[in-house]
């Protein structure tokens, strides 16, 4: 580590330590790295939160880098325990806008014109102010009125400068403290590091943009803002300004409520199961009323994307969570997932019926999905199960989704509404008249199977009957055996053989003979040359007698593979 890392890291221990997770950095060994131990009180009130709160406090004290990785991992419900979710989720930004001069500086050195060349003006009030950029309204050289989002000068060296000491910091913890071993530290840095520096670069949010724009261009009552490509860059994005009101501050009929409520609701399942690509974090500040009841969408950082598998097994899950069919739902979750070793399957099966039949007491309209969703990815997180971070995000943004669906009609009863985009869904993906439609495809594969089935029965019924059919095992344990025995084998054959050879030596020196060479037998000389060189062969194969050895062995002895 550099000097100015080891100091960022003696900062980190000491603030972990106000909060509470001093232990952890004494079992980490951080201390004893840093050369002295710091000593530092711990307050009451911090002693009686919880470890989940204590968490967040931390890293709103750690600064702007710390809260962008709570932000980042309040969206990851398959990383850390749904309580530690909820109250990253509460994470704000709260750093001070950056100047005016400074807005200019960036502009120019990303665009390569001065900010006055590109726009009419900047406000130099500041729309929004955070950790990673700061937004102005501004009016292009045409007149348009647009918002420009600048990115803060110097966060990226600054992140990386934290991420090389969390880095450093996760694998301590890793090492030493057991506890950490469910949650991978060093996994979740990695995913940080690649969502960061995904939302550094514009260039990803401008794309995301684009997409939205495509796939809601046959929607009127969605409005996504259009990106200026001439006035955007890796640092700079600019886009039309939407005016509009934040839809938990619109102020709004009973009836224009309904018929938000059902904008909302059909622009979410038109975005999971037509267009594979939904908003990954739709809370009520990115979501703006418009004139004639209709919604603008902002801030296309986080993003999920589902592909048709994705979607097909989406509406398995859903399906096998409302049947109460806690089997199906153990083996959807295993098979999407990345088990990080061989999963207890039972046993998660059994945690998933307990988990139903706690929350589906009562109607499907009155489950709290929140909860349960948030107990579902606790228990595959238990049990080292990876769901996809598409999944996980999905889960939030549904969650985020049902609580301003909620707000805006309370009496809404979602099933009534959504059944018949549930029959839409099903009618295109098992709909037989389309070649592509997935009962097809079922369908296909099943009679593809049941063809061959009795031809493939018939075979192996004839190969038992003929004594043909055998059973091939293998395990790397017996093979190994197998190489150790046949090295063993040739040894002792080598040195039977210079044994009786050194027999034969011996009995040639005690005899005379016709052939001499300087008045030793010529016989006993050839055979001394011989056992040493067997010898020889004995010692140099028992010291390096490896692969290619036991390759060679192999083909004298006549297999056909080399052991392995």
């Amino acid at each position: 580590m550099l000097f100015q890392d080891l100091n960022r890291l003696r900062q980190i221990g000491v603030i972990a330590a106000r909060h509470g997770f001093g232990e952890w950095f004494e079992r980490a060994g951080v201390w004893r790295l840093l050369g002295r131990r710091e000593k530092v009180e711990v307050s009451a009130e911090t002693q009686r939160a919880s470890t989940a709160r204590r968490f967040r406090m931390l890293l709103n004290d750690l600064g702007p880098s710390f809260v962008k990785l709570g932000q980042v991992l309040s969206t990851r419900a398959d990383l850390l325990p749904g309580e530690y979710v909820e109250e990253l989720a509460t994470l704000q930004d709260h750093v001070e806008p950056f100047p005016l001069e400074e807005v200019y500086t960036r502009i120019r050195e990303s665009l390569g014109s001065d900010a006055s060349e590109l726009f009419r003006e900047i406000d130099p009030k500041p729309l929004a102010a955070a950790s990673i950029a700061q937004v102005h309204r501004a009016v292009t050289l045409e007149g348009d009125e647009v918002v420009v989002k600048v990115q803060r000068p110097g966060i990226a060296e600054q992140i990386d400068s934290d991420l090389a000491v969390l880095r450093s910091l996760a694998r301590l913890l890793e090492a030493v403290v057991e506890e950490t071993s469910i949650y991978s530290p060093t996994g979740i840095i990695d995913e940080f590091d690649r969502a960061i520096h995904e939302e550094l670069d514009f260039v990803h949010e401008a794309a995301n943009i684009r997409a939205f724009l495509e796939n809601h261009r046959n929607r009127p009552y969605m409005t996504i803002p259009r990106v200026y490509e001439a006035l955007s860059s890796r640092t700079v994005l600019t886009m039309e300004f939407v005016r509009g009101v934040k839809v938990s501050q619109a102020q709004l009929s009973p009836e224009d409520r309904r018929e938000v409520a059902g904008h909302i609701l059909d622009t979410s399942f038109r975005q999971l199961f037509e267009d594979g690509l939904f908003h990954g974090d739709p809370h009520p500040g990115n979501l703006l009323v418009l004139e004639g009841n209709r919604l603008a969408l902002l801030d296309f950082g986080v993003v999920g994307r589902l592909t048709r598998v994705m979607q097909e097994t989406l509406v398995m899950l859903v399906m096998a969570v409302a049947l109460k069919d806690s089997d199906s739902v153990a083996r959807i979750l295993y098979r999407v997932g990345a088990p990080d070793s061989r999963a207890n399957l039972m046993g998660f099966r059994n945690d998933i019926e307990t988990l139903l039949g706690k929350y589906l007491t009562t109607t499907l309209g009155e489950v709290d999905s929140r909860s349960l969703m948030r107990d579902l990815l606790d228990l595959a997180v238990r049990y080292h199960i990876r769901v996809p971070k598409e999944y996980a995000l999905l889960g939030r943004a549904s969650v985020a989704t049902e609580g301003i669906l909620r707000s805006l009609h309370p009496d809404m009863n979602v099933l009534e509404v959504a059944m018949p985009y549930a029959k839409e869904l099903l009618a295109d993906r098992y709909d037989p008249s389309q070649l592509q439609g997935g009962l097809m495809r079922t369908l296909l594969r099943f009679q593809s199977m049941a063809a061959d089935l009795p031809t493939q029965l018939s075979q192996i019924l004839l190969d038992l009957e003929s004594g043909k059919f055998s059973v091939t095992v293998r395990a790397e344990q017996f093979d190994r055996l197998n190489d150790s025995l046949r090295s063993a084998a040739l040894v002792m054959f080598l040195g039977l053989c210079a044994c009786g050879t050194i027999v034969g030596v011996f009995i040639s020196f005690a005899q005379t003979g016709p052939w001499q060479f300087h008045g030793l037998p010529v016989l006993g000389l050839l055979g001394l040359a011989l056992s040493a060189g067997l010898f020889g062969a004995t010692f140099t194969w028992f010291l390096f007698g490896k692969r290619f050895g036991k390759v060679r062995v192999s083909r004298w002895l006549g297999n056909k593979k080399p052991p392995r």
